[in-house]
């Protein structure tokens, strides 16, 4: 069973910038395809960002492109979320996971709350 621990998160200004990390027991997950997501207040998870299992690949949502740079390290089993000019409406859980054909793989973890103040 994989375990997802997501960290990295806290408060910061708009304009500012968070890197976030997720390590994952497990080396199945360096076999899939990878993916941020976040939760705000009220809203369902939705997509932020996708790292294919090379690395190779990346995609962004379209609200945070060119902002939010996701990276990966297979031999650490772990992924990253630079976030940068971040906004207010960037607050949320953010989550990873695995994802098969955009569908998410593991339990999700506990994830790591942004708050972005204005």
């Amino acid at each position: 069973q994989v375990q997802l621990v997501e960290s990295g998160g806290g408060l910061v200004q708009a304009g500012g910038s968070l890197r976030l990390s997720c390590a994952a027991s497990g080396r199945t997950f360096s076999s899939y395809d990878k993916a941020w997501f976040r939760q705000a207040p009220g809203k369902e998870r939705e997509f932020v960002a996708q790292i294919s299992w090379s690395g190779g690949s990346t995609y962004y949502a379209d609200s945070v492109k060119g902002r939010f740079t996701m990276s990966g390290d297979n031999t650490k089993n772990t992924v990253y979320l630079q976030m940068n000019s971040l906004k207010t409406e960037d607050t949320a859980i953010y989550y990873c996971n695995a994802v098969r054909q955009g569908v998410p793989v593991f339990t999700w973890g506990q994830g790591t709350q942004v708050t972005v103040s204005s």
